[in-house]
């Protein structure tokens, strides 16, 4: 999603302010000759980038059983008899590759559908990927490449009788303390909801309530109530008040902050659903809209897009949330608007553009120009100094 900048990119921004994209792709995928990767991609919440310490706990998705793994294995196998296995020993003896470099294996028959068809190499690296049989990571123009586990990670989740992984419970429950520490505050299923584990048990194994009690007894989290909250928390040990809350950042429709709708709207009272896949006439609020954390509260959110061939960003529609946190008081429009016009130049400055631009689309989109010309002593379509 390259629509303002890489996903990848925006939670960092979020925390770090402005920082140097060249310096994340060299700490997350070993850009620099001598430097390896300290991160991987894999199934964490969605397809995510996590840091090598949780290969162990994610071993047990890789080679755990799926009605999708089962499926694409079938179906490639009856294609293409081999496939898979052709396509592990070529990334083997020529890795990193991308999907295009094996093309050969299985050349695609008949034309090419929309951007989401996939040729049948494509669908073995992807395999392949789920299964732990080859590692992903990114190449210097964000290409998903592909190489040996063995040579990327220093093992491989695709031999059956490889145990370098935890076992399934163990694992579960070390995602679910790791999401506490992450979190802070949150209900067993904000924190399930964080690694996308199963929330009830089952017959095979434990569940969030379960995960929730072991982390209370080892001492790493506390039972509070929250006023307003219809569960029971989990606060972490250690877990810090700072009394203040006075950071203003957009965030990424993919942040962990919006990951989970029912805790977005119990904290922020803010209702979110991404719309890139939603038909343009039927969108609400706009293509790609980051919502704007000032302090406590979430109080407006923005459609936004880098048009980096005329250098601007476009503001393309601005929105006030009608609700607030809960037990705070409703910021004015005036405030949100200068603290927005704050972000969104120091973005355009991050991300080499040379003006902002508002369209007139929202109901906040009157106040951010007219708090951007006093700032930049421009228009509304402003210059940044």
């Amino acid at each position: 999603m390259n629509v303002l900048t890489r996903a990848h990119y925006m939670p960092l921004y979020s925390r770090l302010g402005p920082y140097d994209t060249a310096m994340a792709d060299h700490v997350l995928w070993g850009h620099e000759r001598g430097h390896a990767a300290e991160a991987f991609e894999h199934w964490g919440h969605e397809a995510s980038v996590m840091p090598h310490d949780l290969l162990p706990l994610m071993h047990h998705r890789m080679v755990g059983g799926t009605s999708w793994k089962a499926r694409t294995r079938d179906e490639l196998e009856e294609r293409h008899p081999g496939l898979l296995e052709r396509v592990t020993r070529a990334v083997e003896a020529e890795g990193p590759v991308i999907a295009r470099d094996l093309e050969h294996l299985a050349p695609p028959q008949g034309p090419r559908g929309d951007w989401w068809d996939r040729s049948d190499v494509k669908r073995a690296l992807e395999y392949l990927f789920i299964t732990g049989g080859v590692a992903a990571s990114r190449g210097r123009h964000f290409a998903r490449t592909y190489d040996a586990a063995s040579r990327a990670w220093g093992l491989s989740a695709a031999d059956a009788t490889s145990d370098w992984g935890l076992p399934t419970e163990e694992a579960r429950q070390a995602l679910f303390d790791r999401a506490l520490v992450a979190v802070g505050i949150g209900t067993p299923r904000d924190l399930a909801d964080h690694f996308r584990l199963p929330y009830t048990g089952s017959a095979e194994g434990r569940g969030a309530l379960d995960w929730a009690e072991s982390a209370v007894e080892r001492g790493l989290a506390s039972w509070v109530t929250v006023e307003g909250w219809a569960e029971r928390a989990l606060l972490a040990t250690g877990a810090v008040d700072p009394g203040r809350a006075t950071a203003t950042a957009l965030l990424s429709p993919f942040d962990p902050v919006c990951w989970f709708r029912p805790r977005l709207k119990r904290m922020f009272d803010v209702e979110y659903r991404i719309e890139i896949y939603t038909p343009a006439p039927q969108r609400q609020y706009g293509y790609y809209c980051l919502p704007l954390l000032v302090g406590d509260q979430i109080p407006a959110r923005f459609d936004l897009k880098a048009d980096r061939k005329a250098g601007a960003l476009l503001v393309q529609a601005a929105w006030r949330e009608p609700g607030r946190a809960p037990g705070a008081r409703r910021l004015p429009q005036a405030a949100v608007a200068r603290a927005a016009v704050r972000e969104l130049t120091t973005m355009a400055r991050w991300l080499g553009l040379e003006s902002v631009s508002v369209a007139p689309r929202g109901d906040l989109a009157p106040d951010v120009a007219s708090a951007l010309v006093p700032r930049t002593g421009g228009a509304a379509d402003a210059a940044l100094g």
